[in-house]
């Protein structure tokens, strides 16, 4: 029974896990700097981010096993479906009941913010499914980063500042799309290791197209713009505590610079655990400081 355990929680890869959490906290602290904090909403908002992660992970996982994607000869961590320890249907039934359960955990944000947002989870969770699936996979067609920047930025930032605050305002927009860039350099880490497995399965990402000299570079912008991201809010007069999340912006930029030397499965199952602790730690350092 642990054994089976383990295995679903290797599927639901803690490791990303981050990338929902981050935007939700700060969408949150920036509201509650402006007095207008709602935890009520702001629960919920991490709870379907939470979910909505995870569900996108097992639908990924099913849908690339079943592509044959992700085989047993993969250079990253094993996928379940693809390794052949759980069954296709399984998985998929699984991703399924996650993602549903966070649609209708999601529905409870309506009264906080207004019915457009059942929109906004029909978007999420159509978005989740065919980030790999559907007729038009949108990550085997280059789309993965873009779409990485809006749901983990621009969406859930934006999302979770509006249900508390009832606007939007520049700040928000550009706060989520730092934090979308800086969360996105976990899938960089992802498709850097991936790109020859990748290229055979005609899985065209971005470091496909352009080499993994672009995905450093892009590594390097994303830490870059988070950064820059810090440095205006502190000089708009959000005071000196949101300097102190320019330090996993500099650790971002060290992290970028080992992608070069790295070619074995455990150098690069650390880097993608390094990029989600970066985009958490830069997630509770600069809520931390928006509210200090």
């Amino acid at each position: 029974m642990e054994g089976r355990i383990g295995l679903w929680f290797e599927a639901i890869r803690p490791a990303t896990l981050p990338a929902g959490a981050a935007p939700v906290l700060l969408g949150t602290a920036l509201a509650a700097s402006k007095g207008a904090l709602v935890p009520g909403a702001a629960l919920i908002c991490l709870g379907f981010a939470l979910l909505a992660q995870v569900g996108s992970n097992f639908a990924n996982d099913y849908l690339d096993g079943v592509r044959g994607t992700d085989g047993p000869e993969r250079s990253g961590p094993r996928r379940a479906v693809g390794a052949g320890l759980i069954a296709p249907k399984v998985m998929a039934t699984v991703a399924v009941l996650t993602l549903a359960t966070a649609f209708v955990l999601g529905l409870a944000l309506i009264p906080y913010g207004g019915g457009w947002l059942l929109g906004v989870g029909i978007l999420s969770v159509l978005g989740a499914w065919c980030y790999t699936g559907g007729p038009y996979p949108l990550a085997y067609h280059g789309w993965g980063d873009v779409c990485g920047v809006f749901f983990f930025g621009l969406l859930a930032v934006g999302c979770t500042y509006y249900v508390q605050a009832g606007d939007i305002s520049l700040e928000v927009l550009l706060l989520g799309l730092g934090s979308g860039f800086l969360t996105n350099n976990i899938l960089v880490v992802n498709n850097y290791r991936d790109l020859e497995a990748d290229r055979v399965a005609g899985k065209k990402t971005l470091l496909v197209r352009f080499g993994r000299g672009f995905g450093r570079a892009l590594y390097y912008f994303s830490a870059s713009l988070a950064a820059s991201l810090v440095v205006w809010f502190w000089m708009r007069g959000s005071g000196s505590w949101v300097l102190l999340a320019l330090v996993p912006c500099g650790w971002s930029f060290v992290l970028g610079g080992q992608l070069a030397g790295m070619s074995d499965r455990a150098a690069f199952g650390a880097a993608l655990r390094n990029a989600g602790r970066a985009v958490a730690l830069f997630g509770v350092l600069f809520s931390l400081g928006l509210i200090l």
